[in-house]
């Protein structure tokens, strides 16, 4: 039976937000995996509670106030948002409850390891006098209880902080009750402790069981008696809401945002499933939670995405993963712009070491050739080197242009600091338009050379970030190629003045957003399938963090009816059916989740004899493609593409860590055949990059 293209653009789209739960799904099997080390299992349900914790700031808050805005509201493949917040709740609570199991078990495991977590209760009486001489030295100073029954309005909560709810009371006198919240100050204080060890188990207590374990020392002194304490976490709206009024500045109009946030609306209460009736419905009252509002009763324990930072000293087990090299192309001593101006290397972090691009902006920061350096900073480090090396370069005369995206959700207070700190050194620090995110990572430095201007530059698909280099799997090219760093001139162009997109435009081999991403790769899948021959010959390989484009998954989906070979690698979100009535065979769709974050896009043509690869900053999302600017460049080292190549069959083959994206998302593992070889992909990866050799000028 023949299908109409008109029919095939019916296909039932996967919703984005039920996609995006069976993704944290695959971070919660990690850690419910044996074969994870313990360490990394406990990093990976905080991991889980993280993603948990920022969807509901974002996604479940734009839910709930396009409800409030007009009922009739629509989002891309979604009609009703009140139906898909009703299976949001089906999907966590269910997903809540298989987090409990799994802690449970990973709490046995570790005992196993003799690591015991202890409560206020089960300590013995060395560990008592340790935990009064920690909360007198450490934590008294940093705790300021709130008697909420005494207070005309509550203070919003931070969504980020957990809180003790206590009762207190006194049993000789019934009418004496009242209730306090306490922030737990994780903020200032680890939320470990490791304790003396007993009977030979390392011994850890959670701050707040510390702060349980004092609360006769903090209420004694007015009548109380009684006291029992509950763990609660407020998750409220975090999208700013930044108008669009012409007249006021962003970075004024960021900083309301932030106190807007602070301010949210509280879409989500998880509590301890011991605590009084009488307190949660007084809690819940005073935060103004409604029908529509997630209430999660849960364990003891809530916010275990500080379980990210679990002391690793205890454990005798540790994952031996091979530790970033440098390039060889890179090592030091050599000057890195020599190495670009014969040839094009591509850094693949977080097997190469992040170190080259210190090393790069370093040298650049001190040769008295070098004029002006550019780059976009969209998440730095907490201590940035990347910040300090451009400092430098400030102080060394050269003109140091800073393009600081200061919406990066949930780094504007620290892209704000850095903003303020370069331009008091002398950087001309862009912070870019409301309207459209700036997410392209790109770096220009100009150099004078025999009274001509040469341009080096690089093009990376993850932030210029040190700490987060070491665990997000990335692809960064560092060029001297006429062709493209032609147009990063243009792109920085651009990015000054964002009006005129004939900067965009002019741009001959560089794909921007949100001027021509879409329709150029539109146009290269259409090319691949334009004839029943060069279909034959044709591959199309896509690897990215989220697909969720309407109009390019169903090019996709005419291109696989056609009978064009796709293969694709996505990490989270995949709004697209891979199975489908409309195809002879369903698309390979994979999703890999280890130890590194799988954060690279990739995009690869293959047809008949030729060849084309991009690396890109920008998943295939409506944001990424309409309302960001973005950069895609291709790759015209042969060299190179091999290598980009070798790494996506080698994810391609993965039968240790990737999952099959299927429609009823099942998030089942891929089974390796009997006589097949393991194929760890991130391992197979690292080993293949160290064992590379190049010659100069390949």
């Amino acid at each position: 039976m023949k299908h109409t293209e008109k029919e095939i653009t019916k296909l039932s789209m996967i919703q984005r937000d039920i996609s995006w739960l069976s993704f944290n799904a695959r971070v919660l099997q990690e850690a419910n995996d044996d074969n994870v080390p313990l360490h990394t299992r406990l990093k990976f349900l905080g991991i889980f509670s993280n993603n948990l914790d920022e969807f509901f700031r974002v996604r479940v808050a734009t839910l709930n106030r396009m409800i409030e805005a007009d009922k009739n509201t629509k989002m891309a493949f979604e009609s009703n948002p009140l139906d898909i917040l009703k299976q949001i709740q089906i999907k966590v609570l269910s997903q809540q409850k298989d987090f409990e199991v799994i802690y449970e078990n990973v709490l046995k495991k570790l005992k196993e390891e003799k690591v015991s977590i202890v409560n206020e209760s089960q300590l013995s009486s060395v560990q008592q006098k340790f935990v009064d001489n920690y909360f007198n030295d450490k934590v008294r100073t940093h705790i300021s209880p709130l008697m909420i029954e005494s207070i005309p309005e509550l203070a919003p909560l931070n969504d980020k902080s957990i809180y003790l709810a206590c009762v207190l009371a006194n049993q000789d006198n019934s009418f004496m009750n009242s209730y306090a919240l306490i922030e737990v100050p994780t903020k200032s204080l680890p939320r470990f402790i490791i304790l003396p060890a007993q009977r030979g188990m390392n011994n850890i207590i959670l701050l707040e069981d510390v702060i349980r374990y004092s609360l006769p020392k903090l209420f004694n002194q007015f009548g109380f008696d009684l006291f029992e304490g509950y763990i609660i976490k407020v998750t409220r709206d975090a999208e700013l809401d930044i108008d669009n009024d012409v007249q006021t500045n962003i970075i004024q109009k960021l900083e309301k945002g932030l106190k807007n946030r602070k301010r949210g609306k509280a879409i989500r209460l998880v509590y301890d499933k011991a605590i009084q009736r009488n307190l949660l419905e007084y809690l819940i009252k005073l935060l103004g939670l409604g029908k529509r509002s997630h209430l999660v009763a849960g364990g003891r324990i809530h916010n275990f995405k500080d379980f990210m930072n679990f002391p690793t000293e205890i454990f005798e087990q540790k994952l031996k993963r091979g530790k970033p090299f440098v390039h060889p192309l890179l090592k030091q001593p050599i000057r890195i712009l020599d190495v670009l101006q014969k040839q094009d290397v591509m850094l693949h972090f977080p097997y190469h070491s992040f170190d080259s691009i210190i090393d790069l902006l370093r040298e650049a920061a001190i040769d008295p050739l070098v004029e002006v350096i550019k780059i976009t900073c969209y998440r730095l480090a907490k201590d940035s080197k990347i910040a300090n090396a451009l400092i430098n370069a400030v102080r060394n005369g050269k003109k140091v242009t800073v393009v600081i995206e200061l919406r990066a959700r949930f780094d504007e207070e620290a892209n704000l600091y850095w903003k303020k700190l370069l331009e008091d050194e002398g950087a001309e620090v862009i912070v870019g338009s409301p309207h459209c995110k700036i997410h392209a990572k790109l770096c220009l430095i100009t150099k004078r050379v025999n009274k001509l201007l040469v341009h080096y530059g690089f093009v990376s698909t993850g932030n210029l970030n040190e700490d987060t280099a070491k665990v997000y799997g990335d692809h960064c090219l560092l060029t001297a190629d006429k062709r493209i760093v032609a147009d990063i001139v243009k792109m920085f162009h651009f990015i000054k003045n964002q009006n005129n997109i004939a900067h965009l435009k002019a741009c001959k081999f560089l794909i921007s957003s949100p001027y021509d991403t879409r329709n150029f790769f539109i146009s290269r899948i259409h090319h691949l399938t334009r004839n029943k021959k060069s279909i034959e010959q044709s591959s199309l390989i896509i690897k990215l963090n989220s697909l969720s484009d309407k109009q390019l998954i169903h090019e996709i989906s005419l291109a696989r009816r056609k009978g064009l070979d796709i293969q694709l690698i996505v990490r989270g979100i995949c709004c697209l059916p891979t199975e489908s009535a409309y195809w002879k065979s369903p698309i390979t769709a994979l999703s890999i989740v280890d130890e590194y974050l799988e954060h690279a896009r990739v995009i690869s043509f293959k047809y008949q004899d030729k060849h084309e690869m991009y690396i890109s900053s920008a998943d295939w999302m409506l944001r990424n493609l309409d309302y960001r600017i973005e950069a895609s460049v291709p790759i015209f080292s042969k060299v190179i593409r091999k290598e980009l190549d070798t790494i996506l069959e080698i994810q391609l083959q993965e039968n240790q860590k990737a999952r099959i994206l299927d429609n009823s998302q099942k998030n089942e593992y891929v089974k390796r055949k009997a006589k097949e070889k393991i194929v760890r992909s991130q391992i197979e990866i690292y080993n293949y990059l160290n064992a590379q050799k190049y010659n100069q000028s390949d």
